[in-house]
């Protein structure tokens, strides 16, 4: 199975891309922090953000986009902003036919740390610890990005579990 897991943003976007397969360790295919300028136009910074995911998606084919829910509690304008970032990646997520899942801070923490209050330097040591990042991964945001796609394949293996349980 290979996804597409996102860390939204709007200046900075965290993408990677993950590869499981039955029973094998997570493998980290691509990463990348993905910069758009404020120098441009916001229209044409939402249309760079599209164009890049579309890419990504040709290049990988996932089938499947994991990506984190928002959590603002303070700057309302860049709370929008990402918001309508985080927009473009879904509609073009859907526009391929990715099954799209969302997943929380809290949940993304709690899979990688074991702590729903797990800092970002927490999140970084673990997801080196959980799957080899080698030279692929440099910046927080690809790091947050992995750790959704990590967050993903728990909970994916939890859902499995749970349907063999129940034949």
């Amino acid at each position: 199975m290979i996804i597409l897991s996102i860390d939204p943003g709007y200046e900075r976007m965290g993408v990677s891309v993950l590869e499981k397969n039955n029973g094998d360790k997570e493998n980290l295919l691509y990463s990348e922090c993905f910069k758009t300028s404020p120098k441009i136009s916001h229209a044409k910074r939402l249309d760079l953000i599209g164009k890049e995911i579309e890419k990504i998606i040709k290049k990988y084919s996932p089938k499947i986009l994991a990506i984190e829910k928002l959590f603002f509690n303070e700057n309302l304008k860049t709370a929008m902003f990402v918001a309508e970032a985080r927009g473009v990646m879904l509609y073009v997520a859907s526009s391929y036919d990715l099954e799209i899942y969302e997943y929380t801070p809290l949940q993304i923490k709690i899979a990688v740390t074991g702590y729903g209050r797990g800092t970002k330097n927490q999140i970084i040591e673990m997801v080196k610890k959980l799957i080899d990042v080698g030279k692929k991964a440099s910046q927080d945001d690809e790091f947050d990005a992995i750790a959704v796609g990590l967050t993903h394949f728990a909970s994916h293996k939890m859902i499995e579990l749970e349907k063999l349980s129940q034949k």
